[in-house]
């Protein structure tokens, strides 16, 4: 079996960062954290026997990316989680020695099979490992690595990530990669058992649309690639810019899959917080919903990270759809409502001043709803984490042009924080509207964690104020003709009990 720690001290340690991690201010409260240490990817993400598996990169030793496990994670709800063993841990020899990185989880005749990147030096490729009833106890295979080296004759610039699934009687798998000179891309294979795999071709490369505006370039390679189908012969093809080691943003095609290629149609950012929203990985559940987690990386120094004992948080889950204009709608999913507490409901009628505090809404565990709708030329602004004497505070602004076709998601972070350390770069983004201006808002506060829904279009970002206790006022202001149609707002219970979460059993 796989599921111990291979240092007799591991437990203690990571004892010791869980500790530490829960009395960090500014770590989420109903995002889903690994119980200390390090977090990042999403992996093996499956609905199995009505039961939800979060996978994740992981590692319990420390705050840093090193010698990466899988943790696991379960929840019935996808809002409660439980800690399990660990999955996957780095072999002291063979192909995973450096590390156990992302992959998946596929159903092979009632057996989970785990297929993940296992690294050895500068190597990363493609490994096996099946799983127990319960998806609890993992054993890898002696034939590892089923694939024992990057397609031949191609100069490419990584070769890692996994997505695999069930086409006509054959497995098909796409491995994120790139090619030197050409623009990243995802490697189809085929096989008849997991183990044995046939190169078929590049599936498509990134030089396949030119003059795309702010998505000309996509990457020097895609990492974790993710193909699913949805609405009525839709394709979806998700991936990660990455160029030499550093990431920039999910992006998706939309098109179709056929044959051994994907026809793309259109290319999309997935998220507007960019890197903050990366790695996102989906899975249909048993209710046939496409539910999607991606990993919301940090906005403060690795030595942050190592005094307060954690790194890295997962997205609250999403359900994914498509959009009458082909681009896809995102949702919080709705069972989050379960931990909705005190409610404060806001008059409606129109926002005549320029800003106004919202004495009655306060916090730094917050959701809230609202709509608003814009004439032509409007502003509204959301004020959130803000301080008594207006020193740091996040806006939250939407924007409709002035020949009313279309408008603008801003997050301003630049008075969010104190502290010259953290990230407090603004991000935006393009925002759909109907011909009235209307905005649907949905916004989670949670502690540091911060995801905004602006008509179906997502912006998460990560916010660090250097006073969090004073940080919980909320106002809203308008500059133009702007109605509030509704506001609602609810405190955020913890979707973890008190106190240090046990480690795995």
């Amino acid at each position: 079996m796989t599921h111990d720690l291979t240092l007799p001290s591991g437990t203690d340690v990571a004892e010791g960062l869980a500790e530490r991690a829960l009395r960090d201010p500014h770590r989420p409260r109903f995002h889903f954290t690994s119980p200390g240490g390090w977090l990042n990817d999403p992996n093996g993400l499956t609905h199995w026997n009505g039961v939800y598996h979060l996978f994740y990169q992981y590692n319990p030793l420390a705050p840093a990316h090193h010698r990466i496990h899988w943790g696991h994670a379960t929840s019935t709800d996808l809002i409660h989680w439980i800690d399990e063993p660990v999955a996957l841990v780095p072999g002291t020899t063979g192909p995973d020695r450096d590390g156990c990185w992302s992959g998946v989880l596929v159903d092979d005749g009632g057996v989970p099979t785990l297929v993940y990147s296992g690294r050895h030096g500068d190597r990363e490729l493609p490994c096996v490992a099946k799983g127990s009833a319960d998806l609890r106890y993992w054993t890898k295979d002696r034939a590892n690595p089923v694939i024992t080296a990057p397609p031949e004759g191609v100069d490419t610039t990584a070769f890692r990530d996994h997505c695999v699934w069930r086409e006509g009687g054959m497995w098909r798998q796409l491995v994120g990669s790139g090619i030197r000179g050409v623009g990243g891309t995802a490697f189809l294979y085929e096989s008849d058992d997991l183990r044995t795999w046939r190169y078929v071709g590049p599936l498509l490369t990134g030089d396949a649309f030119q003059n795309q505006g702010e998505l000309d370039w996509t990457g020097t390679m895609w990492e974790c690639v993710d193909l699913f189908g949805i609405g009525d012969g839709t394709d979806v093809l998700v991936f990660s810019a990455w160029d030499e080691g550093i990431t920039h943003h999910p992006l998706y095609w939309t098109g179709r899959y056929q044959g051994d290629t994907f026809t793309p149609t259109a290319l999309h950012r997935l998220d507007y917080g960019g890197r903050y929203f990366y790695a996102p990985q989906s899975t249909r559940d048993e209710h046939g919903r496409r539910i999607m987690f991606g990993w919301l990386q940090e906005g403060r120094t690795d030595e942050a990270n190592a005094q307060t004992g954690w790194c890295g948080v997962m997205s609250v889950p999403r359900v994914v759809t498509l959009s009458a204009d082909g681009s896809l709608h995102q949702a919080p999913a709705p069972e989050l409502t379960v931990l909705r507490r005190e409610h404060v409901e806001v008059t409606p009628g129109p926002l005549t001043a320029p800003y106004s505090q919202l004495h009655a809404v306060r916090g730094d565990q917050l959701d809230i709803e609202t709509t608003l709708l814009l004439a032509p030329g409007a502003t509204a602004q959301l004020v959130l984490r803000e301080t008594p004497d207006a020193v740091e505070r996040t806006v939250v602004e939407v924007s409709r042009e002035h020949d009313g076709t279309g408008g603008t998601l801003r997050l301003h972070r630049e008075a969010g924080s104190l502290d010259p350390t953290v990230d407090t770069e603004p991000r935006y983004g393009e925002l759909p509207m109907d011909p009235d201006g209307r905005v649907d808002l949905r916004i989670l506060v949670d502690r540091s964690a911060l995801e905004i829904f602006a008509n179906g279009r997502p912006l998460a970002a990560r916010i660090y104020p250097a006073r969090p206790g004073e940080a919980v006022g909320v106002g809203i202001g308008a500059h133009g003709d702007v109605t509030l149609e509704r506001f609602d707002a609810w405190q955020m219970a913890s979707a973890f009990t008190d106190g240090p979460r046990p480690l795995w059993p």
